[in-house]
């Protein structure tokens, strides 16, 4: 049953990816217009029509800027979180193929801005298939991106 989940996943990540996002050898980058808060609301609602729950979020920009005021050095970033979530029957599959895998879990999609572009959002993953790809990375990896398409 595992294996049918991870098939029809795979099938729904294939085609080309629109404009705006910029796919590197270990992750992923999409850029938006728009307003933080906006984006980041959409995030976790799409989170959750993915039926997964947040299971938390790394304040980044906040602790960028609390600890560049100590260093003398001012963050590049305007906001800045990582959010972070699971899927059980994905992260199942990913750690019974090869349980050192689960160093994928939780995933994470970065949320930021930055102080030199207004108005834009980025919204990042490290890729899971950086490391090779393998059917249960794949699907981990489209899961992102359904994410991500979910909320821009």
């Amino acid at each position: 049953m595992g294996r049918i989940l991870l098939g029809a996943l795979l099938a729904v990540a294939t085609g080309p990816l629109p404009a705006g996002w910029l796919v590197e050898p270990d992750r992923v980058v999409v850029d938006v217009e728009g307003i933080f808060a906006d984006v980041r609301f959409n995030l976790e609602n799409a989170i959750i029509g993915e039926g997964l729950v947040e299971s938390g979020t790394s304040r980044v920009g906040e602790m960028l800027e609390r600890t560049g005021r100590d260093l003398g050095t001012t963050s590049v970033y305007g906001e800045a979180v990582v959010v972070e979530f699971c899927s059980a029957p994905l992260t199942q599959a990913l750690t019974d193929a090869d349980p050192h895998d689960l160093v994928h879990c939780p995933y994470r999609i970065a949320v930021y801005t930055l102080r030199a572009r207004p108005g834009t959002v980025y919204l990042a993953y490290p890729r899971p298939t950086a490391g090779g790809a393998t059917p249960e990375r794949e699907a981990i990896e489209a899961l992102l991106r359904r994410v991500i398409e979910g909320a821009i």
